[in-house]
């Protein structure tokens, strides 16, 4: 990105930062959904892919309710988009007040009976409603939680996403040197985060059935159990019509039956993330290009 134009997104970062600060919650989800309504007219690029993933996962849908699902998609988009402007707030502290008012924890006690057993907890999840919201709640709740995720560019955006994550208890671990990190926090009996819903190549993602389809997909959790013994906690976020955040946490899965086998465990945790996807379709993110480089 270039000197200008970074400069340029910063200012207006800054400014729509400054003025969802004042927003009631119920205008931002009225302007979010008339937002998103004019990125679905605008969006031709993205919008083609997301027909594309709602025509190979969703084929009991007929064309028309998969259309009506997209457009409803997009206004969830418009809804984040202004979510996400609460990171750049310039008022100290209000990312993390943001976060407890319209956030609630669900299944709280699965995790705490996950994490009782000493050996570290991996959530699984994938981009539903607002992610970044379940890592601030699950931090403000007091779990020691630690995200995998990609270093951010500009510099300065990278340092303002971590400055909210940090102001809610979340750390974040960048690719592609993660794995001592991981290790060293569960074997401290701290709770790692995966998304496992987007395309990963090789090496770190293997071939997994995905609606039907195989495609390289995060391939790590499965192994790390067989190596630490962690708990594997299934999380996921839904936007209430009340305008709150549910971020849900289910009980622990059981994976013995299938450890022995890398592909099939895989496949039983994208299962999982499948359903998840069935249960809220209007909320995933269904403009992400899940499906490349597929073999015949």
């Amino acid at each position: 990105m270039s000197p200008v134009l970074s400069a340029f997104l910063r200012v207006v970062l800054f400014c729509a930062g400054t003025a969802v600060s004042f927003l009631p919650r119920g205008l931002e989800i009225a302007l979010g959904r008339i937002l998103g309504s004019f990125l679905f007219l605008l969006d031709w690029k993205r919008k083609r892919v997301g027909r594309d993933n709602m025509a190979r996962c969703l084929t009991e849908l007929p064309q028309k309710k998969r259309e009506e699902l997209l457009q409803e998609n997009y206004r969830h988009y418009g809804t984040l988009a202004l979510e996400l402007m609460h990171y750049f707030s310039p008022f100290p502290g209000h990312y993390r007040t943001y976060a407890k008012r319209i956030t609630v924890l669900e299944g709280f006690e699965h995790w705490q009976k996950a994490a009782a057993r000493g050996k570290g907890v991996m959530f699984i999840s994938g981009h539903f409603a607002n992610w970044e919201l379940m890592l601030a709640i699950g931090g403000l709740h007091g779990i020691p939680l630690l995200l995998v995720t990609r270093h951010l560019k500009p510099e300065w955006l990278h340092l303002q996403i971590e400055a909210g994550r940090d102001s809610v208890g979340c750390r974040g671990i960048y690719q592609p040197r993660t794995l001592p990190a991981v290790l060293r926090a569960l074997r401290h009996g701290e709770s790692v985060g995966f998304a496992m819903d987007q395309y990963m190549p090789p090496p770190m993602g293997s071939p997994t059935p995905f609606f039907g389809t195989m495609v390289d997909t995060l391939a790590a959790v499965a192994p790390l159990v067989v190596r630490t013994g962690a708990a594997v906690v299934p999380a996921t976020q839904k936007r209430a019509d009340d305008g709150r955040i549910r971020i849900i946490l289910s009980p622990e899965l059981d994976l013995q039956d299938v450890l022995d086998d890398p592909d099939c465990a895989n496949a039983r945790l994208v299962g999982v993330i499948e359903d998840m996807i069935r249960d809220n379709p209007s909320q995933w993110l269904w403009i992400h290009r899940r499906f490349k480089n597929l073999r015949p």
